[in-house]
């Protein structure tokens, strides 16, 4: 048996399928692995460069396998997909993850820790009871619309109104228990954040604040995987969509590719900065000052979080801490 140079791993929950090549591309394995035999499987092959998909569980197989001492690289599956060939199905996925990973311009993602993941799952927990807990408000807007009873703007006016109608009370309950859960998993993720160095680092940046900084931490294992700031802006998805050809640019609205949780907490900051220049005054920012007399508060938003996002890339990539700009500092 030839001796296995590259491995394309296709995970699932129960089964695998795996394709390996030689040094020569040439085919040597091809089969299927239930789950319980994967490391097996791999304990047993000299040490080689594998390829996965950056999926649900990857970042645990990942961290399995270079245990055992191979090579393991992670890639985003819209890049992956280009190299599937025809049909689709687990060995047509796993050849096209053995043939991706060793493109030489492919970009990989850098395998999370478990304390990240654990940050991470603090994070969308939160954001999982943020959303039933609008839900539930919308529900109960919606039964006393029917009545003709309009609740005012906001989650206050919606708490007096389930103190007088009684038949609403179970919904009560259950949106008194979310915010319940909320406030306690604010109190979670505040203290992560104050056991990492770099959280607090994060959030002396005017609009990160201590619900964006472990969130950053926790989702970019490496920083320098990104060339500069504006490849980490843009993976945010905060820069423009092209649709340029024939040597003319054609810039559209943000591309909103990437991770939405993190690109709607960037623009929270930015719109609390705002909203505090606005309030306070904004003379010695004359950038966003300039920015805010010629465009809307939500476009200076946008500017304003991609310019937040290059802050936050430099201060990851370099170590550094924040420092304050001469005209802010004057």
């Amino acid at each position: 048996m030839r001796a296995v140079k590259t491995i394309g791993l296709d995970i699932a929950k129960s089964i695998f399928q795996v394709h390996g090549v030689d040094a020569d591309g040439q085919v040597v394995i091809r089969r299927q692995l239930k789950r319980r035999y994967v490391l097996a499987f791999f304990e047993k092959l000299p040490a080689c460069l594998v390829g996965i998909e950056a999926c649900a569980s990857s970042h645990h197989w990942s961290r399995e396998l270079k245990a055992l001492g191979h090579t393991v690289r992670l890639m985003p599956p819209a890049y992956v997909k280009p190299c599937v060939k025809r049909q689709k199905n687990d060995a047509t996925d796993a050849e096209a993850i053995c043939e991706a990973v060793t493109r030489a311009n492919m970009r990989f993602v850098a395998t999370k820790t478990p304390e990240q993941q654990s940050g991470l799952t603090l994070h969308r927990t939160r954001h999982l009871f943020i959303r039933q807990q609008t839900a539930v408000i919308n529900v109960i807007r919606a039964h006393l619309a029917e009545f003709g009873i309009v609740a005012p703007v906001g989650r206050k006016g919606v708490e007096a109104l389930l103190d007088v109608v009684a038949n609403l009370a179970a919904l009560g309950a259950q949106l008194r228990r979310l915010k319940e859960q909320i406030l306690e998993f604010d109190r979670m993720i505040m203290t992560w954040h104050r056991s990492h160095e770099a959280s607090r680092r994060l959030d002396a940046i005017p609009g990160v604040g201590p619900v964006l900084a472990p969130a950053l931490v926790a989702s970019i294992a490496d920083p320098k995987a990104f060339r500069s700031g504006r490849n980490f802006s843009a993976w945010i998805g905060l820069v423009p969509k092209q649709h340029s050809s024939g040597g003319k640019d054609r810039l559209g609205s943000i591309s909103k590719q990437g991770d939405r949780y993190l690109r709607s907490l960037f623009m929270a900051g930015a719109l609390a900065v705002i909203r505090y220049a606005k309030i306070h005054g904004s003379r010695h920012r004359p950038w966003l000052t300039a920015l805010l007399a010629r465009r809307p508060s939500k476009v200076a938003a946008i500017a304003l979080a991609n310019k937040i996002a290059r802050m936050v890339w430099a201060m990851m990539a370099r170590g550094e801490r924040y420092k304050e700009p001469v005209a802010l500092a004057a």
